[in-house]
């Protein structure tokens, strides 16, 4: 870490070892450009990555078989890297997900309820002809409450 030496503050000599102003600016250059050069380095490594994933994951081919599914994927990472992840709007989202996913489950139980209802209705309609048939001998029907 590079540390900069102070003035005294009373007007005299900077505590610099008698350089100059211009020496010391010569300095301040030299750690702009180490900076520069630092993000240089930063860049191209940032680079070399995504390169390196972009090629392990293979995207291009992956864009080329399911360009629809990579182009949602990609709105996808968007909203929850935009910040859309805590919004209403995502509360919403989830809540129809939810319901469109249970619609199948609650259709598949209704089927169930109507199907038990019509064998029952069945069921009780082939007893009421047993017993209208058993009774049609001139015997009494059997009455209601």
């Amino acid at each position: 870490m590079t540390t900069f030496q102070n003035s005294s503050g009373n007007g005299g000599p900077s505590g610099n070892g008698g350089q100059s102003p211009n020496t010391q600016g010569s300095g301040f250059g030299q750690r702009v450009d180490q900076i520069g050069s630092d993000a240089q380095h930063l860049w191209d490594n940032a680079r070399g990555a995504v390169t390196d994933l972009r090629d392990s994951m293979d995207l291009v081919g992956r864009v080329e078989r399911n360009p629809y599914l990579m182009v949602a994927a990609a709105l996808g990472v968007g909203y929850v890297l935009g910040g859309g992840l805590f919004t209403r709007t995502t509360g919403r989202l989830l809540r129809l997900g939810v319901r469109l996913a249970a619609l199948p489950m609650v259709k598949d139980e209704l089927l169930g309820i109507a199907e038990a209802a019509m064998r029952g209705v069945e069921a009780g309609a082939g007893r009421v002809a047993d017993m209208q048939g058993s009774s049609s001998g001139g015997q009494a029907r059997p009455q209601g409450h």
